[in-house]
């Protein structure tokens, strides 16, 4: 075990940098050197940073002057590039690898470029000389991604099929040199796989959507993700020379400002500009002033395959960040490696890209304690199972029993109980109730739900005495993907399928009418769930609206009928 351990981190007071001494700070054991050109900056960083527990020394570092004289006098048993953007370094690239090289200092970087981290191999054969580590890309792409893919493959004969994408937080705060690596490869050819071979493609011109949904989690709304020029795109073809494609993006929001800097990458990909490079600092300010939305992110990885048996197997890794912890976590790897150090285990020598010096264990043990979510979907489960348990996946299993039966709709069934409703007393919400058909006010009233099924449509027709009003629930898809859609005549309802320890919770995440969108602001609020009480299934509905107030509450429980 190391008791003491000098790092200087070049770039350490920019935003992936200030992040990673934010993460390691807490150690007594780190002496963590804060490099950057602006001594004063560094300092002042220093100076913010007044509970760390670790030793915080500002420098100045110029990875473009006297790096070797500056590397002399610190004398950093680690040090950690991060800095960019990695794409623009040029001829002149790998000058820091080379003095960390000559210097006997282990290296770490958290290069975002394909080519760049590609290229770091041709020091492998001088860094086992020497004894040292040079590790590229340690950062989500592709540690992250790779240690994701591992854990989706085991049990494949063989990966056809690779596709990720990083969904960040509107409110993140992207660095300058990310938006110049971005603004500099927008709409210019970079090299990918696809029909099992090499090929060139264009980031920002190519596109998917995609929901991110961990189970038993509200996911992400659907987001556009557009191609990005990242490591995953060559790392990952030489772990898995088999696959057919491999894709990797990004989904920046709001989406207006990602469709026109998509809009602007085609003119580069049709050569009608030779870069979007001048325009990075506009870029950068609009990204950072122009926002709104939820302050969450999140990731995917998708991976298509084929057992043993030769049967096609499709399963998904979905991660969820709340906050301020999704920022955090391009950053981890350097915190894990660290880390290993700490405890005894460093990286082997050799200079690598950053694919194999991680698992999900270890990001996972990161996660803990933080609001960050994980989760595994098998894709290929189809329609044999239940509405439901399609739409939670694994979360399925963390349901009480009474609510997995109630929701085990195969056949036709009946359930029956009791239930108390309070209507609304407002003018309006008397008109709500008559369209939906909800039942009069009764504190104690006879309740039966008849589930019917075709097509993985299930019909719920409910009633409560004399009232009745049914409704279709089925799988949402387009921009309602991973939602429980609920469609009362001409208003579609999306729910997110939350499991919040015992309960199941229904959350509303978008509502329509004929298919056509509709403001979230004008849509009723609701309070549902569903519980296990006395060992029965039970159910709790209250809808209002801020104009009419509480709409109609329902509640009480249910038995299933045997068939």
């Amino acid at each position: 075990m190391t008791t003491g351990l000098k790092i200087l981190i070049i770039g350490g007071y920019g935003v992936f940098g200030s992040r990673i001494v934010e993460l390691l700070e807490n150690d007594a054991r780190l002496t963590l050197v804060v490099g950057g050109r602006s001594v004063a900056k560094a300092k002042t960083f220093v100076a913010s940073r007044n509970l760390a527990k670790a030793e915080l020394v500002p420098a100045a570092i110029d990875r473009n002057g006297d790096i070797g004289g500056q590397l002399s006098a610190i004398r950093p048993a680690i040090v950690v590039d991060a800095s960019g953007p990695f794409q623009n370094y040029g001829d002149d690239g790998y000058r820091v690898i080379q003095v960390c090289l000559t210097h006997c200092a282990n290296y770490l970087d958290l290069a975002d470029g394909s080519d760049f981290v590609a290229r770091v191999g041709t020091f492998d054969g001088l860094a086992k000389t020497a004894g040292l580590y040079i590790i590229s890309g340690a950062s989500s792409f592709p540690v992250l991604t790779a240690a994701a893919v591992r854990r989706l493959s085991a049990g494949m004969a063989a990966v056809n099929t690779i596709r990720g994408g990083i969904a960040p937080s509107p409110y993140a705060g992207v660095g300058e040199n990310v938006i110049r690596a971005i603004a500099g490869y927008a709409g210019r050819p970079t090299r990918r796989k696809r029909g099992g071979v090499f090929c060139t493609g264009y980031p920002l011109t190519e596109h998917l959507r995609y929901t991110i949904a961990p189970p038993g989690r509200v996911p992400l709304h659907n987001r556009l993700f557009s191609l990005v020029d990242v490591p995953d795109l060559q790392a990952l073809a030489a772990l898995w020379p088999e696959t057919d494609e491999i894709w990797m993006g990004a989904a920046p929001v709001p989406e207006p400002l990602h469709r026109l800097l998509a809009a602007l990458a085609w003119l580069v990909r049709l050569r009608l500009l030779p870069t979007l490079s001048p325009i990075a600092p506009l870029m950068h300010f609009a990204s950072n002033h122009i926002r709104w939305g939820e302050h969450r992110g999140g990731m995917f990885v998708e991976v298509d395959g084929v057992a043993a048996s030769g049967a096609p197997l499709k399963k998904t890794w979905h991660l969820l960040a709340e906050g301020d912890d999704g920022p955090l976590i391009p950053s981890m790897a350097v915190e894990a490696i660290v880390g290993n150090v700490l405890q005894g285990h460093p990286p082997q020598p050799g200079a690598r890209a950053a694919v194999r010096e991680l698992e999900l264990d270890a990001y996972e043990r990161l996660f803990a304690g933080r609001t960050i979510y994980t989760g595994i979907r098998h894709d290929d489960a189809g329609e044999a199972l239940p509405l439901y348990a399609r739409i939670l996946g694994d979360a399925w299993r963390d349901l009480p029993a009474q609510i997995r039966d109630m929701h085990d709709v195969r056949v036709g069934t009946v359930a029956e109980g009791r239930a108390r409703v309070e209507r609304g007393s407002s003018i309006f919400a008397w008109l709500a109730c008559a369209l939906f058909g909800f039942p009069q006010t009764n504190p104690d009233t006879s309740v039966s739900v008849q589930f019917g099924v075709s097509n993985g449509v299930e019909t719920w027709t409910r009633t409560f005495g004399n009232d009745r009003f049914g409704s279709h629930q089925f799988a949402g898809c387009g921009r309602s993907e991973r939602l429980l859609c609920e469609r009362f005549g001409a208003l579609t309802f999306a729910m997110a399928l939350v499991v919040a320890g015992e309960r199941l919770a229904l959350v509303l995440r978008r509502w329509s009418i004929f298919g056509l969108p509709l403001p979230m602001w004008l849509c009723p609020r609701s309070d549902s769930y569903e519980s296990a009480e006395q060992g029965r299934f039970n159910f709790h509905v209250r809808i209002g609206h801020p104009l009419t107030g509480l709409i109609v509450r329902y509640d009480g429980w249910l038995v299933r009928k045997c068939s």
